[in-house]
């Protein structure tokens, strides 16, 4: 049982998605300190929470989430809270009722264009439609200069202006850069090395991760109404960063989605975990199938409709260079608050994947450890000239 009023809590961490609980983890199995971890939503795992539905089918709450990296040191890491069931991720795009690979590949080339391409003939096809600007600033810039316009209005334009709530034009490169264009068969929507999903789901990782005696876990609690009640040194906030400020600078803007589950009487809906709808003429951007992912034999299938909105919960920071300078801002004014640190998605404005937030989160605690040993050093310097 934990004892809440032994003695102080070295770490108040906000927030109980990966960014806090591998923090909490580290600082309290790594390093003995005494965590409390508080969460305003009524579970851990953030994001990337799954639950079984009243179906009894395992579901991603906030949409699908797979894991991928190639980081070793990253899935050694979480492996020691997991087994993983081997799963490579493929998506289709519905694109005039076809359902065509997703990156784009020499399947979707070729189907697409009733064409018989061989890979060189691909990079030909795409070099004479490529629309190169003098400078790739853009998210619409990227796919310009790699597939031409064609293919551009086909597969990106209205997904990304529907995720996004802009035009493609108005988001940093960043945003399309990370979806490759392939001139093989290749149909895997990422090739990192390991690609898995958690055996027996996020939520039992996140569990398995702050089984520790030093981590005491509140969730349905927002961390202001508890802030002053248990004592703490050090605050880590993985929230919204603006919000931590109470939005002196103006609010960052960040992209929200909705979900829209539906269990169906049937074994199997659609040929994939994941299809994508480009079109405009749907409000949804992607629908999710989750037995895919979760490997689960069902007689019934469960899946989510994906729409994205600015209300809501805040799930993307929206980058662009005007959100780049407003952060600025707060980011130069958490490096001079004292005895707080930010980390996650959300806290340094960053679109981040699972694994980039495990990697900042373990950079932070190496911080955190030299700093604990700079301040016992300090200390056994000040006994040692007392004694």
């Amino acid at each position: 049982m934990f004892n809440l009023a032994a003695k102080p809590f070295d770490y108040l961490i906000v927030g109980a998605g990966f960014a806090g609980a591998v923090l909490a983890e580290r600082l309290a199995a790594g390093s003995g300190k005494r965590v409390l971890l508080v969460d305003r939503r009524p579970h851990i795992g953030g994001n990337a929470y799954d639950y079984y539905n009243d179906a009894g089918i395992l579901v991603h709450r906030y949409g699908p989430h797979i894991f991928h990296t190639n980081a070793e040191r990253i899935w050694k890491y979480l492996s020691r809270f997991t087994t993983w069931r081997p799963y490579e991720h493929r998506v289709l795009a519905n694109i005039n009722s076809k359902l065509l690979p997703i990156p784009i590949n020499l399947t979707t080339i070729n189907t697409l264009y009733k064409l018989n391409l061989s890979s060189e003939g691909m990079q030909v096809f795409l070099a004479q439609r490529a629309e190169e600007p003098e400078t790739i600033r853009t998210a619409k810039d990227v796919v310009l200069a790699a597939v031409g316009r064609d293919l551009y209005e086909k597969f990106f334009e209205g997904y990304t202006r529907k995720q996004w709530g802009v035009d493609p034009s108005k988001l940093d490169k960043s945003v399309t850069a990370r979806i490759p264009t392939r001139t093989n068969t290749d149909d895997r929507y990422f090739g990192d090395t390991y690609q898995a999903m958690p055996k027996c789901g996020y939520t039992r990782l996140f569990e398995n991760m702050l089984d520790h005696p030093n981590i005491k876990v509140m969730v349905n609690t927002d961390y202001r109404e508890i802030v002053k009640s248990f004592r703490h040194d050090r605050l880590i906030y993985t929230g919204p960063v603006d919000e931590f400020f109470d939005y002196r600078f103006g609010r960052l803007p960040y992209r929200s989605l909705s979900f829209r589950h539906v269990t169906l009487d049937r074994p199997q809906f659609q040929p994939t975990a994941v299809v994508n709808y480009p079109s405009t003429d749907v409000p949804y951007t992607r629908i999710t199938e989750y037995k895919y992912l979760t490997g689960q034999t069902h007689d019934q299938t469960s899946i989510s409709y994906e729409t994205p909105c600015d209300e809501g919960d805040p799930y993307y920071p929206v980058p662009n260079p005007e959100n780049a300078v407003l952060y600025k801002k707060y980011e130069t004014l958490a490096a001079k608050t004292p005895g707080v640190w930010f980390a996650g998605r959300l806290a340094t404005y960053r679109y981040y994947n699972m694994d980039q937030v495990v990697a900042q989160s373990l950079a932070l605690y190496s911080q955190l450890s030299e700093l604990d040993g700079s301040l016992a050093q300090d200390e056994r310097t000040k006994q040692s000239i007392v004694a």
